[in-house]
């Protein structure tokens, strides 16, 4: 599949609203450059949270939105804020996303030893603006604290529609160290590239900015992180 920054000449572009009201709807208000999905892509990387007795209790994101989406975005949050600041008018973007994201589980899959791990609700979001891209942080709770000691915890992010193609951060073609972390010397992490099937990558390339990608479609170039710790 082309990469994040469009080697097959086809921009990922997206607009203000698709992301205000969730970034998981499935359409936007403003006209899309090019055919192939996805539309835009998002920047990630995770920081997988402990409690005092070295279980995972939630994964703290961050999502840094790509450059022409961001432009979209902010040209809207200005018009839209008027008299207020620019500030409040993030907040605002801030609330939306997490409200409108929830039923999509911040496009956050979670699984241990093969099972379904259930999340709780997204705490402390916000939305500011860096290097002119938006950037959107938050921590997502597990339902319970998970032990990572007998099997790795595995995650993927992606949005079901592959409207918007979801990586970690890399430098060139490397996961940066940064992009999955976690604070404890006993565990280890790594992000494994996803490896659709070429009839999969077809599919996503024929679909025009009017279609309907299926439900689904965008698990299939998600990237898996995995987390494991051992205790002795």
């Amino acid at each position: 599949m082309n990469d994040r920054h469009g080697k097959t000449g086809r921009p990922r572009h997206a607009g203000y609203r698709r992301l205000a009201t969730g970034v998981a709807c499935a359409l936007s208000l403003f006209p899309l450059v090019g055919e192939a999905h996805p539309h835009g892509w998002v920047d990630v990387s995770v920081r997988v949270m402990l409690d005092d007795q070295g279980r995972a209790e939630a994964l703290q994101q961050r999502w840094r939105l790509d450059p022409f989406y961001s432009q979209l975005l902010l040209e809207e949050l200005r018009a839209e804020a008027g008299e207020a600041s620019m500030e409040a008018a993030l907040d605002r973007l801030g609330t939306d996303i997490q409200h409108s994201l929830a039923p999509q589980h911040y496009f956050t899959h979670v699984t241990h030893d093969d099972d379904p791990v259930a999340l709780g609700e997204v705490e402390a979001v916000a939305a500011l603006i860096r290097d002119d891209r938006v950037e959107v942080m938050f921590r997502l709770p597990l339902a319970a604290p998970l032990a990572l000691d007998r099997a790795p915890m595995h995650y993927r992010l992606y949005d079901p529609s592959y409207y918007l193609e979801v990586l970690h951060e890399t430098d060139g073609d490397t996961p940066r160290p940064d992009a999955l972390t976690i604070a404890d010397a006993d565990c280890t992490t790594r992000i494994i590239a996803a490896d659709p099937d070429p009839a999969k990558v077809a599919e996503a390339a024929s679909l025009d900015r009017g279609e309907q990608a299926e439900d689904g479609l965008g698990r299939f170039f998600a990237e898996t992180g995995e987390v494991q710790c051992l205790r002795s």
